[in-house]
């Protein structure tokens, strides 16, 4: 039978989505740990000896090895490998012609997209439709997704909030200690009277795909124009000099600018020094937009990331912007926000000094 490998820890929701493959009399296993050590093919090690048909990794595990050019297809036998599924992030183009290159080339690869909350996925893979690198292949089965501009009207070939329009079977009904529904009807229910907002900024294309370029209440407005943060993460994660990236956007006098902050690759780049930074500055701007570029680039040691592994961009969107963190307790590192409370001030002055230099040039 059938035998479903997930890269998952016991405390998200893959590890409930890969018990529910019990169903289906498929065997499972699950790894919790560094999916590299002690070295960079301890998971198709792990594939090739247990036979595994569905292989589950993270959307930044495959750019870990696409970065390196990591070469799976000539080392293992994953001949039993049928279905490799991402998830935990949008996957980027070159991520996925990464996997038919260097794994296997008739795989099927299905990136998917869903929540904690639903345990299930809103965008999913297909296996008798045609795969494109930085598209879902195609809506859930029993979601009715939609993508929505602020005013509520459904719109193709467009970025717009992902919502679904009708209630679905793994939809939770309620929030504990919430007992008149409030908190429950704010997290889903409130931008859109009545329908389900999932907070995912995303584009459907016109032949029902889905593109998810990051969190609706993340995404980036710099001179008024929105703009997803996996923009950016696709082309920082071409640089092996960089294993982490993160923007968020510092509101200066009604205006908002783009800060990044970059975890080092300290094997390759120790420090971030002004050649790489000019160097990742043209690549963002050359295959992006000077849109794009960010006002403030900063290195930093670690980045806030949740007991699940999830790097928080919206915490340091708050600390940036003089909020308060609740619930510290969930983040995995939590003496990072520390650093990053001290780290403000200088920032924001930072910032301030190039806008009046710029408006002086002006």
């Amino acid at each position: 039978g059938d035998k479903v490998f997930y890269f998952t820890t016991c405390g998200w929701m893959m590890w409930n989505w890969l018990v529910s493959a019990l169903a289906q009399e498929a065997a499972i296993i699950l790894y919790e740990g560094n999916p590299t050590y002690p070295s960079v093919s301890k998971l198709w090690q792990i594939a090739q000896d247990e036979r595994i048909t569905l292989m589950g990794l993270s959307a930044k595990y495959i750019e870990t090895l696409s970065n390196i050019n990591f070469d799976a297809k000539d080392n293992f036998d994953l001949s039993s490998l049928r279905t490799i599924c991402s998830t935990g992030s949008p996957l980027s183009e070159d991520g996925y012609s990464y996997i038919y290159e260097f794994v296997k080339s008739n795989v099927h690869l299905a990136s998917i997209s869903g929540g904690t909350d639903i345990i299930s996925c809103f965008a999913i893979g297909s296996p008798v439709r045609e795969g494109r690198g930085g598209v879902l292949q195609m809506r859930g089965l029993g979601m009715s997704v939609e993508v929505w501009t602020d005013e509520a009207k459904p719109v193709t070939s467009k970025e717009g909030e992902l919502v679904c329009t009708k209630s679905f079977p793994s939809m939770p009904i309620c929030f504990g200690n919430d007992p008149d529904g409030e908190k429950y009807r704010s997290a889903y229910f409130e931008h859109f009277d009545g329908v389900w907002r999932h907070g995912d900024w995303a584009t459907l294309t016109d032949d029902g795909g889905l593109i998810v370029h990051g969190r609706s209440d993340a995404t980036l407005n710099p001179g008024g124009v929105r703009i997803g943060t996996s923009e950016i993460y696709r082309i920082c994660n071409k640089f092996t000099e960089i294993n982490e990236t993160i923007a968020v956007g510092l509101m200066i006098n009604n205006s908002q600018y783009i800060v990044m902050f970059v975890v080092l690759n300290e094997n390759i780049a120790s420090k971030l020094t002004d050649q790489l930074e000019e160097k990742l500055i043209a690549a963002i701007r050359d295959q992006a937009s000077p849109r794009h570029v960010p006002s403030y680039l900063m290195a930093v040691s670690d980045l806030p990331k949740t007991r699940t592994g999830k790097i928080s961009e919206l915490v340091v969107r708050d600390i940036l912007n003089g909020k308060s963190v609740e619930n510290k307790n969930s983040f995995s590192n939590p003496e990072i926000l520390k650093y990053f409370e001290t780290i403000t001030p200088y920032i924001r002055k930072s910032v301030e000094k190039k806008i009046s230099k710029h408006q002086a040039k002006s």
